[in-house]
């Protein structure tokens, strides 16, 4: 591959000085080693320089040094840098300043009446004379019985999977995907994907989920979710088109809204409306017993309770609220027990993923209603498969649904159209 435009090279630096400033601030590096290698070996940098790096980069996008499209995925990335290198340097930004700007979204609370809503459909799904928690609870205690089996009932399934993204989307020849379980981390899940079409995906067996879920770990973190997506842009953006940009991924930028969106719509791409049962099948096959059915229109309707995690983000950090009082937010209207609550708070207060939960409550919802102009079907997924090969930001996927494209097309490199070796 040719050596980056100059304006490229220094965003790659920039977003590896910003990693020596933040760790897991750089979510991915797969380009030329040099530049890795000559980051590591400089003084740590100054976040108010690299403040004014990413300022001076935008300036020079704004000059003309790179064709449109790929400027505006740039100058889309630069602006979040900079907000993120400013914080660190001591500025104050409203919370919802900091969301704008590092995820291109405006956000809001919720409304609880829609949440409330849930819980009847919830309460119906769950009869009984306990309260919904405790029938919630009860249920979630049923589905983790056998959560030292979560690696193998998530390679499983991902196996399954991979088979169908695999004649549905342009994957390499030679990607792969690993799982390991670990027991203490913020998330439910992690992909760490390394290149050359490889990926490493953790899974928490402390988090909130159980084996009724296995099908939403394996879709969103590799297929047709996270690993897929890196894979094919690795392939077609990177490896054929020479657009050394996207051999980085930085936290914290609207890269990763429409990302996490992508993954959050991934199950629905590849598996039908009775994807429960398909699961309580494979799995059983293992010797494994769920309800997958209940699971699976729980997890449907808890998705619709996603924006309260966003809730708990803006009460934290925008509202003042407490944390003790936002544990019994998450509670009310999450329904989550205080365990997985107080989880939850942990992941909203860690200094990096503070302001995360918007890239799954608003890319989710995002991509879902851009996904929706398409039909079911052939169409559905080359709708998907632009996701999967186009640098698309939140304004892009806004525009097209308020119809500034009708004709649904990209503004992007389009999906390649054969498969990559």
């Amino acid at each position: 591959m040719n050596a980056p435009e100059p304006v490229v090279r220094d965003y790659l630096q920039l977003g590896l000085r910003m990693g020596r400033l933040v760790d897991g601030y750089v979510d991915c590096y797969f380009g030329e080693p040099a530049p890795a290698r000559q980051v590591a070996d400089e003084p740590r940098p100054h976040p108010g320089e690299l403040a004014a790096e990413a300022r001076r980069l935008l300036r020079e996008l704004d000059a003309g040094a790179l064709e449109p499209d790929r400027s505006r995925f740039l100058a889309g990335q630069l602006r979040a840098v900079e907000c993120c290198a400013r914080r660190l340097d001591g500025a104050e930004l409203p919370f919802v300043a900091e969301l704008e700007a590092c995820f291109d979204v405006t956000v809001e609370l919720g409304e609880t009446d829609r949440y409330a809503e849930v819980h009847d459909a919830m309460a119906a799904l769950l009869p009984g004379a306990a309260p919904l928690a405790e029938r919630l609870d009860a249920f979630r205690a049923r589905d983790s019985a056998a959560r030292d089996r979560l690696g193998e009932a998530v390679g499983l399934v991902a196996a399954e999977l991979r088979t169908r993204a695999r004649a549905a989307f342009p994957l390499p020849e030679a990607e792969g995907t690993e799982f390991t379980v670990v027991t203490d981390a913020p998330w439910n899940a992690f992909n760490d994907y390394r290149g050359d079409f490889r990926s490493h995906v953790s899974l928490n067996a402390a988090g909130a989920h159980g084996l009724s879920a296995v099908p939403i770990l394996a879709t969103h973190e590799a297929y047709p979710g996270h690993h897929t997506e890196r894979c094919v842009k690795e392939a077609h953006l990177v490896r054929v088109l020479g657009q050394a940009e996207h051999s980085i991924t930085l936290v914290n930028t609207p890269q990763c809204l429409i990302a996490e969106g992508t993954a959050e719509q991934a199950l629905e791409i590849l598996l039908d409306d009775q994807w429960g049962a398909w699961n309580t099948r494979l799995l059983a096959g293992i010797g494994i017993d769920i309800d997958g059915v209940t699971g699976a229109r729980l997890w449907e309707l808890t998705r619709s309770l996603l924006g309260v995690r966003q809730d708990a983000a803006l009460l934290l950090h925008a509202h003042g609220a407490g944390e003790d009082d936002v544990v019994a937010y998450l509670r009310r209207w999450m329904l989550l027990d205080e365990v997985q609550a107080r989880h939850t708070v942990r992941f909203l207060t860690h200094p990096l993923w503070r302001a995360y939960t918007t890239t799954y409550a608003e890319g989710s919802r995002l991509v879902g209603a851009w996904l929706a102009v398409a039909p079911p079907g052939t169409a559905r997924l080359r709708r998907y498969g632009r996701l999967l090969s186009e640098p698309l930001l939140p304004t892009q996927l806004r525009q097209e649904l308020t119809g500034a494209r009708p004709d649904g097309r990209g503004t992007g490199s389009g999906q390649p159209r054969s498969r990559p070796a």
